[in-house]
Parts: C-alpha cells; structure tokens; sequence
C-alpha cells in the first residue's frame, strides 16, 4: 500500500499517477470532512472556466478564479481560506487552514479589496465518498493521503505544477512518481 496515514480532516489526498478518472487525474485534495459516515474534500488543482465574478452578480468584479471542488453539488459555492482573523465562523481544518465561515464578510473584504492574494480559494462543488469508500481507494493504492505540505503551496497559483511539487515534498519513497508520465503508454 503506497498510503501509510489514514485520511483525516486538514490532511491532502493525492491521486496515483495514473488514474483514469478524469475528476481525479492527477488531483491533490483537501479533506475538510472524514469519518465512518464517509469524506468530503475540495480537489485543489483543477481550476474552472469561471471567475468569481460571474458565479455571484453581486460581485461582478471579481476576477477571482474558482476551482472545480469535485464532481458532487456543481451548484453550490465553497472556499477555504488562511484568516480567520478576517473571516470568523471557519472550520479548523489543520496547517492554518480553514474551511467556510461567514459569508457576508467574505463579500465585503472582496469589495474592499481585504483579501491579499493566496488567502482564500472558490470551489464549485466537492468530491464525497460513503462509508468506507474512500478507505477502500487507499487500499487500492489510488490514494497517498499527507499531512506533510506546506500551505503555501496550495495558494501558491501554480495549481499546473501542484501535484508534482507535493509528491516531491513526500520524500524520496516517493519521488519518482512524481515524474512518470501521464501517459505511459506514450513513453
């Protein structure tokens, strides 16, 4: 088994190399909820075509990118964020991050221009498992769950290179996935 920590809230998913769902080719997540009901997480690398700006028209400014959280509820809005001191009512997750908190806040930093850039990431909808599914994926090896990263790369906006860089971060059991091809077929 190539995962050695179980899942848990604030801790990263990061699929197997070669993965063919397309939802979760090459995905690192962040897991927000996790327990015998089952898991919940926002993939962190997979950026949408929108921007803030046009999934709320009360903020139609908003050049904010928003990410694809998953493939469950593509109609609803969630964010994670590193300032509680701005935005109050978040769940501690772990690392300094956060997810959801008060809303109307958030609206109004973004029209006063209060939010610094890499302190708050948009997702349309989540990725969700039942009970045990998702242990059973890390059985199966398409999973390597973490607790080793550094928040920073989760806002860095290099979500091209994000995978790569925190299976390197893993160590040297690991490196070496981080450069097999998506395809080998093509190697």
């Amino acid at each position: 088994m190539l995962s050695q920590l179980a899942p848990a809230e604030g801790r990263l998913l990061i699929s197997e190399p070669f993965m063919l769902d397309p939802n979760f080719k090459r995905s690192v997540l962040l897991l927000t909820e996790c327990s015998e009901a089952g898991a919940m997480g926002f993939i962190l690398n997979h950026e949408s075509e929108f921007h803030l700006g046009e999934i709320l028209s009360d903020l139609p400014y908003s050049e904010l990118p928003v990410f694809v959280g998953g493939p469950v509820g593509k109609d609803t809005l969630h964010f994670i964020h590193r300032v509680p001191e701005k935005i109050e009512g978040g769940i501690e997750l772990d690392n300094g991050l956060y997810w959801g908190g008060d809303f109307e806040a958030v609206k109004e930093l973004l029209t006063s221009y209060g939010l610094a850039d890499g302190e708050i990431k948009f997702f349309i909808g989540y990725s969700g498992w039942t009970s045990g599914q998702l242990d059973s994926e890390i059985e199966d090896d398409a999973w390597i769950v973490t607790d080793k990263f550094n928040a920073e790369i989760l806002f860095a906006n290099d979500e091209q290179n994000m995978w790569k860089d925190v299976v390197k971060g893993l160590g040297q059991r690991y490196a070496h996935i981080a450069n097999f091809p998506e395809n080998p077929e093509l190697n």
